[in-house]
């Protein structure tokens, strides 16, 4: 056991595994329920006795359980979920870059505390890394009257005033704060980036794969009265309904909803085929505008970033559908849904040879997180400000290629589980690509330089994977064809009120 560190709110003791220090499941916030329910989190309760800090807090409601997670849907109705893990290697005599980690999972489940996300590899390249726990779905990311709206990412900015007012006694430098995340954690970081009452927090950010569902006010609300009906509900979406209702109960019926988003394309447009139903809203109050104008604006142009993605971001989702066979009619409705300005014609030129299947994976992984991901980039470098980009490129034996989350074990070296379970026998090559990448990764959160060329007009990018090279992006043709779409802006997911 490690000797007792003190934080404002009570002191904690650790313990010390083959050189790495870690402390778990440290409050940062109270449980978000009873009179905190659908409100910003509040302070917890201090504590004088040693607290315990050697195993996980419980995660926050699940809405459904990932591929490869060991996290399942949680039946405790008000568990005490907001909470910190941190790892650090043995004592320095300077303080170290910390990294904080927001998990992905659609906005809808993950937590701090999986097997995926352990810390000792990273630390061992010199950082202090933090992972946290916050609201989810509805409870998190849904528009409830008489709520304040994106009370998911509120919780992670809560999270981030703790490491700032607490770190330094793990042996972290406050002032050396990364931001990291992937998928919806990415969107998370995205948010971040440009949400006032985040600025001074975090000083460097890396984002994974930012996924494109940022939605205006009336839209998430359309959202959550449907959640709302699911559960019993009609005709109200405000908080003295919802608040009857457990977490595990919207959860439920966020899956029933789920399950017909397809039927709502008239309401929803292109939220009803996204992954989730959830994302940051721009409220005008804690998200006054979405991202991509902010970053161009100026938001966040003294914060160096890097972002990028994966070389088959959709692959995984065709998998989880099982649609192994895709027809030339699907490719067709996705490439008119999801093609630039709806052009099928110009995207099947760019691949004249494509099979149905390439074009719907392509037209998927470009409109959800190709784009949104490249735009980020385009927009901080357009004001001044820095980005690196990469692609992952690697190709495990089963031809599942690169997708969604196959990063996630080469960040962490968690090769053995997770989505480590697509990597089934890494290869030399792998191995070594996650090496560089986590090298890149804690070089940046020392520097803010991860060792390659931002991105500018040569399109400079690091490729993980083969002889991990830099060069220019290769999708540069299909990333043009994007910025062609609304003159290259990224449009809020809106409610469709003309087609009602």
């Amino acid at each position: 056991m490690l000797n007792p560190v003190p934080t404002q709110l009570g002191p904690v003791q650790g313990r010390e595994e083959s050189g790495v220090r870690s402390w778990l499941g440290i409050p940062y916030a109270a449980p978000p329920w009873g009179r905190h329910r659908f409100a910003p989190p509040q302070p917890p309760t201090p504590w004088k006795t040693v607290r315990d800090a050697c195993s996980y807090g419980p995660p926050a409601p699940q809405g459904l359980q990932l591929p490869g997670s060991d996290i399942a849907p949680s039946t405790d109705p008000a568990p005490g979920c907001l909470t910190v893990n941190i790892w650090a290697p043995t004592p320095t005599p300077e303080p170290l870059p910390v990294m904080v980690w927001f998990h992905g999972g659609a906005y809808l489940a993950g937590a701090g505390s999986e097997k995926a996300y352990n810390g000792t590899s990273l630390v061992r390249e010199g950082v202090l890394l933090v992972t946290v726990n916050y609201r989810m779905g509805v409870d998190g990311f849904g528009q409830i009257d008489g709520a304040v709206s994106n009370r998911g990412i509120l919780d992670q900015i809560a999270a981030l005033e703790w490491v700032r007012d607490n770190i330094a006694g793990f042996g972290g430098d406050p002032q050396k704060v990364t931001i990291f995340g992937e998928s919806s954690g990415a969107g998370c970081v995205l948010a971040m980036l440009t949400m006032p009452c985040a600025r001074g927090l975090f000083h460097r950010a890396i984002a994974q794969s930012i996924p494109r569902m940022f939605l205006t006010q009336p839209l998430a609300h359309s959202v959550t009265q449907a959640v709302a009906a699911a559960a019993g509900i009609e005709g109200t979406a405000d908080s003295s309904s919802l608040e009857k209702l457990s977490p595990q109960a919207l959860a439920d019926a966020t899956r029933l909803v789920m399950s017909t988003m397809g039927n709502r394309a008239d309401e929803w447009g292109t939220l009803a085929h996204s992954p989730s139903p959830f994302g940051p809203v721009v409220d005008a109050a804690t998200l006054p505008e979405d991202p991509w104008t902010a970053l161009r604006n100026g938001a966040a142009h003294d914060i160096p970033m890097i972002t990028g993605h994966t070389r088959d971001e959709y692959r995984i989702f065709t998998a989880q559908q099982k649609r192994f066979n895709i027809t030339s009619d699907e490719a067709d409705t996705a490439l008119h849904v999801f093609a630039p300005n709806g052009d099928a014609d110009s995207y099947r030129a760019i691949m004249p040879e494509a099979q149905p299947g390439e074009l719907y994976e392509k037209v998927n992984t470009d409109y959800l997180f190709l784009a949104p991901t490249l735009q980020a980039a385009m927009a901080a470098t357009d004001a001044g400000g820095r980005a690196f980009v990469y692609e992952l490129c690697i190709d495990p034996i089963g031809g599942i290629g690169s997708p969604h989350a196959i990063d996630l074990p080469l960040t962490f070296n968690t090769l053995e589980t997770g989505m480590g379970a697509l990597i089934p026998e890494p290869t030399d090559s792998v191995i070594e690509s996650g090496v560089m990448m986590r090298s890149a990764w804690t070089r940046f959160a020392a520097t803010g330089n991860p060792g390659w060329p931002q991105w500018g007009p040569d399109q400079s990018v690091q490729i993980w994977g083969g002889e991990n090279p830099v060069t220019r992006y290769p999708e540069a043709e299909r990333l043009e064809l994007s910025l062609t779409d609304n003159c290259g802006a990224l449009e809020l997911l809106q409610y469709q009120e003309q087609r009602r």
